[in-house]
């Protein structure tokens, strides 16, 4: 079985970067760059469009069951909002 690989891992097949962190700092620049003058709405749907090719191609869904697990590990379920209570007549 594949595990997931949470160490930095950018990069293309037989380059060997001059900095370790050159290849992230690229990635993070292209998604920057994809969002930008995008609304909100937007960027929601890139980033689902993002996840799903990304997903695809990755294709293992036991990786991809580690993947959504550590990306909401850590997140709390967002609250109920909470509701004023309704006014009674004095």
């Amino acid at each position: 079985m594949i595990e997931l690989n949470t160490q930095p891992h950018f990069g293309t097949p037989g380059v060997q970067p001059l900095h370790a962190f050159s290849p992230g700092d690229d990635f993070y620049e292209w998604l920057i760059d994809t969002h930008r003058d995008l609304s909100d709405e937007q960027s929601r749907l890139v980033n689902a469009r993002l996840i799903l090719l990304l997903a695809n191609h990755i294709g293992d869904l036991a990786v991809l069951q580690q993947a959504l697990a550590a990306a909401r590990a850590g997140v709390a379920p967002a609250e109920a909002p909470i509701q004023a209570a309704a006014e009674t007549p004095a």
